[in-house]
């Protein structure tokens, strides 16, 4: 690089951001619209995704068929739910008892992956099926 070229770009560098404060100002800008673009699309719909899988969680019964996070497939027999201060409230530590096949096995409420089919769904689908 000849010194007629550095001292172009120098005079090019200095005479863009008289200051230097007035640089930042765009660049801000442009972070937050990403931050704003990645909350919008990425982080809001799994916010709201998680939400809706708790409270499915929540409202888990006897009968209803689920899949574990290790992909252990079966069916709700018993939940035992956590007391406190004397009263029993849905929590992800909540034991769920559940039957696989001719196994019987206890797991935490928040290590369901999904709900397969609730317990009104399959008996509403066999009465459809029987008419």
């Amino acid at each position: 690089m000849t010194f007629a070229t550095s001292a172009a770009v120098l005079a090019l560098l200095q005479g863009a951001a008289p200051g230097g404060a007035g640089s930042f100002t765009p660049l801000l800008f442009q972070f937050g619209l990403i931050f704003l673009i990645f909350y919008f699309l990425i982080i809001r719909p799994q916010q709201k995704q998680r939400k809706r899988h708790e409270e499915a969680l929540r409202n888990l019964k006897r009968g209803d068929h689920i899949v574990t996070t290790g992909g252990i497939i079966g069916e709700v027999v018993h939940i035992k739910e956590a007391t406190k201060e004397g009263v029993a409230q849905p929590t992800m530590d909540d034991e769920v008892t559940m039957k696989s096949a001719e196994s019987r096995m206890i797991v935490e409420r928040g290590r369901i992956a999904k709900i397969v089919s609730a317990s009104g769904e399959t008996s509403m689908a066999k009465g459809a099926a029987n008419s």
